[in-house]
C-alpha cells in the first residue's frame, strides 16, 4: 500500500484522563518496526475491561491513552521480519498474544505466552518501549497491546489471528475477546458431556458465551444464575433452560442447585469475579465427577475459602485464561465455527454507534444495556 513506512494521520479516540468522555483526534501513526503489523480497524466493540481501566478506580492510572481491544481490521503494512501475516490479510487483534517460541507457546496445554501476555499497565511496544502513537509530537500510550479505538494502530505480529476473508468483520469482531473466552471455557476446560447439567454464574456477555458453548456441546439442562432476573429471557436464546437469583432464596446458592439436580450440577462456569460466586461455583458441583471453571477476575485482595473435604470428595477446580485459546492457532477456528453456523454471534450484538458516537457505548455498557456494540470505523 502506499502509506507503507510512512507516518499516517487518522482519527482516534484517546482517554485524556481517568472517567472522562472519549474525545476523538487526529494522531498521528508510526510505522510498524521488526516483528510489527499496521492494522487498518474496520470495526471494533467495547468491552468491560476497557471501562474497568478507563474508569482506573484500582489500577495504575496510564494516561493519555488509546483504548479499545475487540476489533477486526485489515493488514495495511507489516514491519521487518514478518512473514506471518501480508497487507490485506482479515485479522483480529488479541489483547494477548502467542509467540510460537516460548514454552508455553510449545506447549499443548497452555495459552499464556511468556513474550506477549496481558500486561495492563504497559502502554508502550515491546520492541523498543515507545509509544506509535502521537499528538503533535506527545506520545499517547497503547493499550493491552491493541489500541483499536483508533482507525489505525499498530500490534506485535503475535498478538494478530489471521481469519477467512470470507468472515464478515462486523460480526466476528466480538470474537477477538469476550465471546471466545466464555465459549472457550465451557467448550475447552469444562468440557461438559452430552446430556450434562451446567451451571453458569453471571449473564453478562461473557456468560452468555459460556451458555452457548454448553449448548453447542449439547447439555440437556443449563441453569443460569445471576442477581439482575432481567437477564433471563435473554440468555434463553443462548441454550440457558433454568434461572436461579439468589436473592430469592433464603438458603446458599450451592445447596439451591444440589436440590435442584439430585446433589450437584455436573459442571459450572464462574463469570462474575466475585469471591463469593466463586466459591458457590465450585461447591455446586456433584462429588465424584464435578468440575467447576473459574473465568471471571476478581479483587486483588480476594481468597477462595473452602472446606479441603470438598476435594477429597472428587470435585475439580480449573481456572482459565482467554478460553483456553491459543490467539493466532485457534482464533481462526472459532471464526469457522461461525461460519458453519455452529456459533450463532449475531444474538451477542444488540447495538451499533459510527465512531463518532463511541461515548454513546460506554453510556449503555453503565446502564447495563445490551450485550455487544459494534462501533462503525467507517460510518
Amino acid at each position: 500500500m502506499a502509506t507503507a513506512g510512512k507516518v499516517i494521520k487518522c482519527k482516534a479516540a484517546v482517554a485524556w484522563e481517568a472517567g472522562k468522555p472519549l474525545s476523538i483526534e487526529e494522531v498521528e501513526v508510526a510505522p510498524p518496526q521488526a516483528m510489527e503489523v499496521r492494522v487498518k480497524i474496520l470495526y471494533t466493540s467495547l468491552c468491560h475491561t476497557d471501562v474497568y481501566f478507563w474508569e482506573a478506580k484500582g489500577q495504575t492510572p496510564v494516561f493519555p491513552r488509546i483504548f479499545g481491544h475487540e476489533a477486526g481490521g485489515i493488514i495495511e503494512s507489516v514491519g521487518e521480519g514478518v512473514t506471518d501475516v501480508a497487507p490485506g490479510d482479515h485479522v483480529l487483534p488479541v489483547f494477548t498474544g502467542e509467540c510460537k517460541e516460548c514454552p508455553h507457546c510449545k506447549s499443548a496445554e497452555s495459552n499464556m505466552c511468556d513474550l506477549l501476555r496481558i500486561n495492563t499497565d504497559r502502554g508502550v511496544m515491546i520492541g523498543d518501549g515507545k509509544s506509535r502513537f502521537s499528538i503533535n509530537g506527545k506520545p499517547i500510550y497503547h493499550f493491552v497491546g491493541t489500541s483499536t479505538f483508533s482507525e489505525y494502530t499498530v500490534m506485535h505480529v503475535g498478538c494478530v489471528a489471521k481469519i477467512n476473508p470470507e468472515a464478515p468483520l462486523d460480526k466476528v469482531c466480538v470474537l477477538s475477546c469476550g465471546i471466545s473466552t466464555g465459549l472457550g471455557a465451557t467448550i475447552n476446560v469444562a468440557k461438559p458431556p452430552k446430556g450434562s447439567t451446567v451451571a453458569i454464574f453471571g449473564l453478562g456477555a461473557v456468560g452468555l458465551a459460556a451458555a452457548e458453548g454448553a449448548r453447542i456441546a449439547g447439555a440437556s439442562r443449563i441453569i443460569g444464575v445471576d442477581l439482575n432476573p432481567s437477564r433471563f429471557e435473554e440468555a434463553r436464546k443462548f441454550g440457558c433452560t433454568e434461572f436461579v437469583n439468589p436473592k430469592d432464596h433464603n438458603k446458599p446458592v450451592q445447596q439451591v442447585l444440589a436440590d435442584m439436580t439430585n446433589g450437584g450440577v455436573d459442571r459450572s462456569v464462574e463469570c462474575t469475579g466475585n469471591i463469593n460466586a466463586m466459591i458457590q461455583a465450585f461447591e455446586c458441583v456433584h462429588d465424584g465427577w464435578g468440575v467447576a471453571v473459574l473465568v471471571g477476575v476478581p479483587h486483588k485482595d480476594a481468597e477462595f475459602k473452602t472446606h479441603p473435604m470438598n476435594f477429597l470428595n472428587e470435585r475439580t477446580l480449573k481456572g482459565t485464561f482467554f478460553g483456553n485459546y491459543k490467539p493466532r492457532t485457534d482464533l481462526p477456528n472459532v471464526v469457522e465455527l461461525y461460519m458453519k453456523k455452529e456459533l450463532e454471534v449475531e444474538k451477542f450484538i444488540t447495538h451499533s454507534v459510527p465512531f463518532t458516537e463511541i461515548n454513546k457505548a460506554f453510556d449503555l455498557m453503565a446502564k447495563g444495556e445490551g450485550i455487544r456494540c459494534i462501533i462503525r470505523m467507517e460510518n
